[in-house]
């Protein structure tokens, strides 16, 4: 092969890999961008949730069958976030956006358990603590999205970089 050829080949080979590079930032970019974007969406949708829930009228006759309706709608929103393929970029969140559908999972179900036909206090309160476990998990992801450090009682993070934050239980071993 001459020089010419050998430089018009190398001109191409570089031009295609330079292509296949490009296109590959442009799908992660996408990617991100749609995570970003639903992700702000489930906030919206929780926060939405969240002001009727607080909008409930307690001595309404369907006060409770209106509340579990926006809990089994905000398990939904959950159950969907937690669906989400999360980019490298917020790899660190993953752990929180399972245990908080998982918690809110539980939730709702014992918000049932609790006003479903005979009210049960112990169902009531089990249900609030999962709740509160779910809504702060919420928090640190919220956090995180808006490139802050997580801080609350009993977190602990390690910063790897910019875009990596894996948080440590008290007893020092890692939880991603």
């Amino acid at each position: 092969m001459n020089m010419k050829k050998m430089s018009i080949a190398k001109v191409i080979a570089i031009s295609i890999i330079l292509s296949l590079l490009l296109a590959g930032c442009g799908k992660s970019t996408d990617e991100l961008d749609a995570y970003k974007s639903n992700m702000e969406s489930f906030f919206n949708t929780i926060s939405e949730l969240n002001t009727k829930m607080n909008t409930i009228d307690a001595t309404s006759e369907n006060a409770n069958a209106t509340l579990l309706q926006y809990l089994d709608e905000m398990n939904a929103a959950f159950q969907t976030m937690a669906s989400y393929e999360i980019p490298e970029e917020f790899s660190s969140i993953e752990s929180l956006a399972s245990e908080s559908a998982e918690y809110m999972d539980k939730a709702v179900s014992t918000y049932h358990l609790a006003y479903d036909g005979v009210y049960d206090e112990s169902s009531e309160d089990l249900a609030i603590q999962y709740y509160q476990r779910a809504n702060s998990r919420v928090q640190y992801m919220i956090q995180i999205f808006h490139g802050e450090v997580p801080s609350g009682e009993g977190v602990s993070v390690i910063t790897e970089d910019t875009y990596h934050l894996e948080s440590i239980d008290p007893s020092g071993s890692s939880s991603k």
